[in-house]
């Protein structure tokens, strides 16, 4: 609970969270329940132990809370299940410090070594919603006993089985960049109940895309034209083929290709999808939407995390066994409950509309944390909210 609240205040290091431990300590007691509180080598020594699963039950939690208060419906586009967004990103990379789950690269000009290690995410999304639900990220890092980098294919793997551990019954839709499409993935992706929406490109795919050429002189591929309501100068083209074979190799492997160009004037972009939803004039835009919408986990997720107060790419400690993945997963709970907030909570959203900005936002409320004395969030945010009377100065004389 105290990493925890390190990164719910949005503190840059552990030092700065040591030097809150000295000052605040009655107001992490009562906001964040913390009975006693380590110091910052204490709090490595202890982390660094921990399980990194041990925090599922965490997320889990936050999620169920969702679910039952019916906010998580809220977060729902497609009829087939909700879209989950996967993507990895980096956030440690060095060429001194290293720990035994460090990915290793060697550059072959200079010989140098670069240690770094990575995290697959995920993401419910929504397109027209700025929220994300985060779920609990797999990181990318040495496996036990392997003497080759694991791989974000294998991350995904790994994160999808034990979400689908955790949410047995929950009806996911996954979108995922052009390193996914292929025949095991896929087949996998459907072993696990899911649907998916994966982005394909055309030089990766080149027997996909001669079967779908050919459709097209056959002229059994489908077309649609659409124009945007919201922007007369933008039109929508949508091309698409059923029932083809991901690849020679798996011709057992059906896909739907879906090709779309978005058309501004004389500014056109192309994107091309491979899903095993059935297409049809009806659901081709949300589709595309929905395709779209893995950028996502890039712009609200990965970007939030490390340009708006989270410094997710600080290294608050690497250790020598879980430290990292313990603190990277804290980080995403923290940035799971503020997002919560920001979809359910109407006083959250108040105080970020008044102040403008997050990092505004949290800079107050650790300002609100030096000078009084604070007995729950709540109370936190209604100070932000309604204003407050700063206390008067007061100095003593020198009887000296």
């Amino acid at each position: 609970m105290s990493a925890f609240a390190m990164f719910s205040l949005k503190d840059p290091s552990l030092l700065a969270f040591e030097e809150r431990r000295k000052a605040q300590y009655s107001n992490l007691k009562s906001i964040y329940q913390i009975n006693s509180i380590p110091c910052d080598t204490q709090m490595r020594t202890i982390l660094d132990e921990v399980p990194p699963d041990e925090l599922r039950p965490a997320h889990h939690s936050v999620l169920v809370e969702l679910q039952r208060g019916k906010v998580l419906e809220q977060m729902r586009y497609l009829e087939e299940g909700y879209l989950v967004a996967f993507d990895g990103t980096e956030y440690f990379s060095s060429d001194k410090l290293c720990s035994p789950l460090c990915l290793r690269k060697t550059h072959s000009a200079s010989g140098k070594t670069t240690y770094h290690l990575q995290m697959m995410g995920a993401v419910i999304a929504h397109p027209e919603r700025r929220e994300v639900i985060p779920l609990i990220p797999e990181v990318i890092s040495r496996q036990d006993g392997m003497e080759k980098n694991d791989c974000e294919m294998n991350a995904s793997r790994r994160l999808l089985m034990a979400l689908r551990k955790d949410h047995p019954h929950l009806k996911m839709v996954v979108t995922q960049d052009a390193i996914s499409p292929n025949g095991p993935y896929i087949r996998f992706l459907k072993e696990q109940g899911c649907h998916f929406i994966l982005s394909v490109k055309e030089i990766d795919h080149q027997h996909l895309f001669a079967q779908f050429y050919a459709a097209i002189e056959r002229q059994e591929a489908r077309e649609f034209t659409l124009d945007d309501p919201k922007d007369p100068a933008k039109g929508h083209y949508f091309r698409w083929v059923l029932g083809l074979a991901i690849n020679a190799s798996h011709q057992d492997v059906l896909v739907n290709v879906l090709e779309y160009w978005q058309v501004r004037g004389e500014d056109t972009k192309r994107f091309c999808w491979v899903t095993d939803i059935s297409l049809s004039e009806d659901n081709v835009y949300r589709v595309m939407r929905a395709g779209r919408a893995r950028w996502k986990i890039e712009n609200e997720t990965f970007n939030t995390l490390k340009n708006q107060g989270y410094h997710f790419e600080h290294n608050y400690g690497l250790g020598h066994k879980h430290l990292s993945m313990v603190f990277v997963k804290l980080m995403m709970l923290a940035f799971l409950v503020d997002q919560v907030q920001q979809l359910s909570c109407s006083l959250f959203r108040s105080v970020w509309k008044k102040l403008g900005s997050k990092r505004a936002l949290w800079e107050k409320m650790r300002a609100l944390f030096h000078c009084f004395r604070l007995e729950s969030m709540e109370m936190l945010y209604l100070a932000l909210l309604h204003g407050f009377v700063l206390p008067e100065l007061i100095i003593a004389p020198d009887t000296s």
